[in-house]
């Protein structure tokens, strides 16, 4: 896929603010030629230039997912049993009202309502086949982005538990959604947020498996335990728990709406670090994983 030419920004660190961002050299071979950025002040790895919310959304549905993509397979549904797991087991479940940013086709809501759980799910899906996915299926949803339905006479509040997964590095403002969970929550109310595990832990992938030649911007952010955790205190949520990331694919950080969090209180990454782990990873890669495995695999 060939890198996008719609008009781009130059952002800012989104965690920290800093202007101040060193290029991941290696990562130019695996993504077309696209840089990517780490932040000199707190080690977060992302995309500075940027296109439009909407052109990055039109990206994840025309182009990527628009050869009828399903999270109905085998390692979806994995992942999304073990934030269910990961969630019952830390905070609890049952009885409580759970809102699913980005709640695609509803798979992980059908889970979260079934009698183990007993939550009482709702989904906001910006697709409409996927809405209508859900509403065949009783899910309760709103058809739009978080921002549509933020700005909604539907919009409720309140709710005991918000849940994104795998979705939060796939949008272009991250502080945005962020900020628009904690207005959906309770006081004392949690955010479970659910990516890949895969920075200043054991390489899990090779390194072509992980970047790829997509539009950078489709995948703008790509979190440690630390700058995901330290942008969550950003917002006035304060991590409670984190889940065993070191030699697991997912990274699951559950934090409360409190009025006493702050990011200063959370370290991120340094900077020098990252980058050598991403040379290391690219070295592993070319030495044990060359890339033409693909054309035999």
């Amino acid at each position: 896929m060939s890198a996008p030419t719609a008009a781009k920004n130059v952002f800012r660190c989104d965690v920290c603010g800093a202007d101040d961002a060193a290029e991941i050299d290696v990562a130019r071979a695996y993504t077309g030629d696209q840089p990517i950025h780490v932040c000199r002040q707190c080690g977060f790895v992302y995309v500075r230039e940027r296109r439009s919310a909407e052109a990055i959304a039109a990206s994840w549905s025309d182009e990527i997912f628009g050869d009828g993509y399903s999270a109905r397979i085998p390692a979806v549904v994995a992942r999304q049993v073990y934030v269910a797991e990961y969630l019952a087991t830390e905070v609890g479940l049952n009885g409580k009202s759970l809102c699913d940013i980005g709640g695609g086709e509803g798979q992980f809501l059908e889970i979260v309502r079934k009698d183990d759980y007993g939550a009482t799910p709702f989904g906001i899906e910006p697709s409409a086949a996927n809405c209508a996915a859900m509403c065949a299926n009783q899910i309760d949803c709103f058809e739009g982005t978080l921002e549509d339905y933020l700005a909604s006479s539907e919009k409720k509040q309140g709710f005991d538990i918000v849940t994104t997964m795998w979705t939060l590095e796939n949008c272009q403002d991250c502080n945005t959604l962020i900020a628009g969970a904690h207005d959906l929550l309770k006081d004392g109310g949690h955010l479970c947020i659910a990516t890949g595990s895969r920075l200043l832990v054991p390489f899990k992938k090779p390194l072509d498996l992980y970047l790829s030649d997509n539009p950078a911007d489709t995948h703008s952010f790509r979190f440690s335990a630390n700058t995901l955790r330290r942008l969550m205190a950003k917002h006035g949520l304060q991590p409670i728990r984190i889940n065993r990331y070191i030699d697991t694919d997912v990274l699951c950080v559950i934090a409360e709406k409190t009025g006493d969090a702050s990011a200063e209180d959370w370290p991120g990454d340094d900077w020098r670090q990252v980058i050598d782990f991403f040379n290391r990873w690219d070295r592993e890669t070319r030495d044990h994983y060359p890339p033409e495995r693909l054309a035999t695999a």
